[in-house]
């Protein structure tokens, strides 16, 4: 590839002109440029399409970016093949791009994406290792990913580390995305934070939620609040979870007012659980009206709460909301919700590598647009299978123990054991589906009924 031509100087332009009359491509350019500074779009492409008519790269390339924004798409592919053909890779990785994304070639798009890669585009490089992905070509998306984050690309980084996570490869798990974190990647930093939590490392976990949330990860300070509590130490807790509090999170909303109260200060916990019950979360609209009638005597206002709450499926809301009901006389809605209050919901603390599990298969199974497995329902299921196996001395036979308990049929049993397998021991197994967490979710949470552990 030629030289960059240098940018004009102040005052050049009349030595310009005469050059570029007379047939210089580069003093066209050049030209051309002076021109797109000042705002002459037209003279600016007048100059480039002269230039480039006589061999000059880098106004194909302006001209493709000039029709890209300006022109047309016609004309835009048309120069960015001209530079691109010339050994341009950022012509090519645009080309690549418009191929993709306007036109849908992605056989073209490929062609370009790894042209312009082996001639050093980062950006081309990474963007070839989705395209493999895509079509299921996990080395050759391996291979590119590695290029790209070999050249400082820390969301391909990132990526590699979670096909390593999902194929169960330890080690280049943690490599990629300790290089990722290094590298400034916060999504990464968070996730060495779940991975080691995972590994039951807290204190390397501790350290990686740190670093992620002093870059504003909101779920990583959630995480450090859940760490100090169990320390006991309330004002840290409250600190962490407020400021995940403010990015919008409501079971953080939720927790930061269960510490207010903890800490005597019930006006603020109003104020996060009330912001927490507004978002929709049942159990911050139960305790807030609890809040609002022990601490502030607000009998409409709680009764309002608990109404929101069980209409959401909050069993303990039905329950005091037929209560206040009764009491009023309104005996005819507290009959409703008296004789069929909602069942009781999953409410167990989970042990942290289980909760950290959980979320490392919604995060791989969420990535680049992905259906994102429910966290929340993955949690249960992981932790229905501890609590109900703790109590066992021999677990190698769990599947038919459970079975001679519990009368459930073996089958059933098998297909949550397999699930609970693929999150814990991740390439032992593909993901499981939506579907299929679940059916497994029904499951588990019938095994508890059966075993009296709800």
């Amino acid at each position: 590839m030629a030289p960059a031509v240098p940018a004009p100087r102040r005052g050049e332009e009349p030595e310009l002109l005469t050059a570029a009359w007379a047939g210089d491509p580069r003093a066209a350019h050049r030209l051309g440029r002076l021109y797109a500074e000042r705002g002459d779009r037209a003279a600016a492409k007048h100059w480039w399409e002269r230039a480039a008519a006589a061999g000059n790269v880098d106004s194909a390339y302006n001209l493709g970016i000039w029709h890209e924004k300006h022109g047309s798409l016609v004309e835009a592919v048309t120069w960015y093949e001209s530079a691109a053909a010339a050994g341009d890779a950022e012509a090519a990785a645009n080309l690549a791009t418009l191929l993709l994304e306007q036109r849908g070639d992605v056989a073209a798009a490929r062609r370009w994406f790894e042209a312009a890669a082996e001639a050093g585009s980062r950006v081309a490089a990474r963007r070839l290792a989705l395209v493999c992905e895509d079509a299921g070509e996990q080395g050759a998306a391996r291979e590119w990913h590695r290029r790209a984050a070999a050249a400082g690309d820390t969301a391909s980084a990132h990526d590699l580390g979670f096909l390593a996570y999902a194929a169960g490869e330890d080690e280049e798990t943690v490599r990629w995305w300790e290089f990722a974190a290094r590298g400034g990647h916060v999504e990464s930093a968070y996730c060495m934070g779940l991975y080691l939590d995972a590994a039951r490392d807290p204190e390397g976990a501790e350290a990686y939620y740190r670093l992620a949330a002093r870059n504003e990860h909101p779920a990583a300070a959630s995480w450090l609040g859940g760490i100090a509590l169990s320390r006991g130490d309330l004002h840290t807790a409250r600190a962490w979870y407020e400021r995940a509090a403010q990015a919008g999170r409501v079971e953080d909303q939720r927790m930061a007012g269960f510490v207010c109260v903890e800490l005597g200060d019930c006006g603020t916990a109003g104020h996060w659980f009330g912001r927490a019950a507004a978002g929709g979360d049942a159990e911050a609209a139960f305790t807030y009206g609890l809040l609002l009638i022990a601490e502030f005597g607000d009998l409409t206002g709680g009764r309002h709460w608990f109404r929101q709450a069980a209409r959401a499926g909050h069993h303990g809301a039905a329950l005091e909301l037929g209560g206040l009901l009764t009491a009023s006389g309104e005996l005819g809605e507290a009959h409703e919700w008296l004789s069929d209050p909602p069942p009781p919901v999953w409410a167990r603390p989970a042990e942290p590598e289980l909760a950290a599990r959980a979320e490392l298969a919604a995060a791989a199974t969420g990535r680049r647009g992905g259906e994102a497995l429910d966290a929340a329902a993955l949690t249960e299921i992981l932790s229905t299978w501890d609590l109900m196996t703790r109590p066992l001395h021999d677990h190698s036979d769990v599947v038919g123990w459970l079975v001679r308990r519990c009368g459930t049929h073996a089958e059933a049993v098998e297909h949550l054991a397999s699930v609970r397998g693929a999150l814990l021991r991740p390439g032992t197994a593909p993901w499981p589906s939506p579907a299929e967490v679940q059916h497994v979710l029904a499951t588990a949470r019938d095994l508890r009924g059966r075993l009296g552990l709800e």
